[in-house]
C-alpha cells in the first residue's frame, strides 16, 4: 500500500518479507499535534503530521491484495503556519484597461512626433502605406459619400421647396459637406477601413512577439510600423476628403435635377456663392487631425494587445470604437473653434 496527501508526499508501504506486515486494516490516528501514527499488529509507524491541512488517503498495491483505507481527512497544527503580509487597500487593485491604453495612445504619439522631428521615418513604409490609405480606399469613401449627399438632398429639396427656397438649397448642401458631412463621413470609413487592419496587425505581430524580433534586429518598432501608419493617414485623408466633397456635390446636382428639376446651374451657383476657401481648409485641416487620431489610437491598442487571438479580436474592435469616439469629440472641439459666432454665408444665394 502507498498513502499519499495533497501536497504530493508519499509513503509506501511493502509487505513482501523483510518489510513491515500489515495483516489487518491500517488504522490511522493522531497522537499528537505534531504526529501521525499508522497502527498494525505488532507495528507503530509513526511520521511527522503536516503544518496544513492535510487530505491523507491510502492507495492499494495491486499486488499485496490488501484493500484500501477510507479517506481521512486530518485538521493538524497550524499555529506554525507562517503568517501572510496584511492585505492594504490596493493590494488586489489594477489600473483598467481603458486607463492604461489611453496613456499609452499620449506615450505613442510624443514619441511619433519626436521621431519625426529627428527624421527617423522608414520611407519605403511609408509609401506602402500611404498607397493602402489611399488610392486603395478611394471607391469606398466616394461611393458612401455620393448617396450620403443624395439622402441630405432629399431632405433638403422637401423642405426648402415649400418656402421657395430652390435657390439656396446648393449653398446649404455645399456648407453642410464642406464643413461638416467630407470630413466625418471620409473618417468614418477610414477607421472601419484602415483603422481596424492596423490595429490587427499590430496586435498579431505583438502577441506573437514579432515587435520584440525587430528589436533585436537593431530596428525601433516605432520607426518601422506607427510612424509611416501616421504619415499616410495624415496625408491621405485631406485628399480623399477633398474627393468626397466634389463627388457629393456631383450626385446631389443629379439628384435634384432629375428627380425634382432644380438646374444643376441653379445648384453649382448657389454652392459658388455661399462657399468661401476658408470653408475647404477648415475642411482638410479636420481630416488631417481625424487621420492621426485613427492611427494613432488604431497602433496603440494594437501595441497593447495581450491574450492571443482573442485578444486581437477585442483590440480590433475596441480600437475602432475609441477612433469613432475621438473623431466625433474633436469634429466638435475644431468646429467649435472655426465657426463662432453668427454666421452671414446664406446671404449672397437668398
Amino acid at each position: 500500500m502507498r498513502t499519499a496527501s495533497q501536497h504530493h508526499l508519499m509513503y509506501y508501504f511493502s509487505s513482501r518479507r523483510g518489510s513491515c506486515k500489515f495483516h489487518q486494516a491500517i488504522k490511522p490516528g493522531v497522537r499528537n499535534s505534531s504526529q501521525i501514527s499508522f497502527t498494525g499488529r505488532g507495528q507503530n509507524l509513526q511520521f511527522p503530521a503536516p503544518i496544513r491541512k492535510t487530505r491523507l488517503f491510502v492507495i492499494s498495491n495491486t499486488d499485496d491484495g490488501y484493500a484500501c483505507v477510507p479517506l481521512l481527512e486530518e485538521e493538524c497544527n497550524t499555529n506554525n503556519a507562517p503568517t501572510s503580509e496584511p492585505e492594504t487597500i490596493f493590494s488586489k487593485w489594477s489600473p483598467p484597461s481603458f486607463l492604461w491604453r489611453g496613456l499609452s495612445v499620449l506615450v505613442l504619439a510624443g514619441q511619433v512626433i519626436i521621431r519625426i522631428l529627428k527624421g527617423k521615418v522608414h520611407w519605403g513604409n511609408t509609401l506602402e502605406q500611404l498607397e493602402r490609405v489611399g488610392p486603395k480606399s478611394v471607391g469606398v469613401c466616394l461611393l458612401t459619400s455620393a448617396f450620403v449627399g443624395m439622402a441630405f438632398t432629399i431632405q433638403f429639396v422637401r423642405e426648402f421647396t415649400r418656402l421657395g427656397l430652390n435657390r439656396s438649397i446648393g449653398g446649404v448642401l455645399a456648407l453642410a459637406f464642406s464643413r461638416e458631412l467630407s470630413p466625418v463621413v471620409t473618417s468614418i470609413v477610414i477607421a472601419g477601413r484602415i483603422g481596424s487592419a492596423f490595429a490587427a496587425e499590430l496586435g498579431t505581430m505583438q502577441v506573437s512577439e514579432q515587435t520584440d524580433t525587430l528589436r533585436v534586429l537593431g530596428s525601433n518598432p516605432i520607426d518601422y510600423l506607427v510612424t509611416p501608419r501616421v504619415i499616410a493617414s495624415s496625408l491621405a485623408l485631406p485628399f480623399l476628403t477633398l474627393m468626397c466633397f466634389t463627388i457629393g456635390m456631383a450626385s446631389s446636382a443629379l439628384l435634384a435635377d432629375s428627380v425634382y428639376g432644380i438646374s444643376i446651374n441653379i445648384i453649382l451657383d448657389s454652392a459658388q456663392r455661399v462657399l468661401q476657401s476658408w470653408d475647404i481648409i477648415s475642411a482638410m485641416i479636420k481630416s488631417q487631425v481625424f487621420g492621426m487620431i485613427i492611427s494613432i489610437v488604431s497602433c496603440a491598442w494594437g501595441a497593447t494587445t495581450i491574450g492571443g487571438a482573442k485578444g486581437v479580436g477585442e483590440s480590433t474592435t475596441s480600437a475602432v470604437v475609441i477612433s469613432l469616439v475621438g473623431i466625433f469629440m474633436a469634429d466638435f472641439a475644431l468646429s467649435y473653434c472655426f465657426f463662432q459666432g453668427a454666421g452671414d454665408s446664406l446671404k449672397n444665394c437668398v
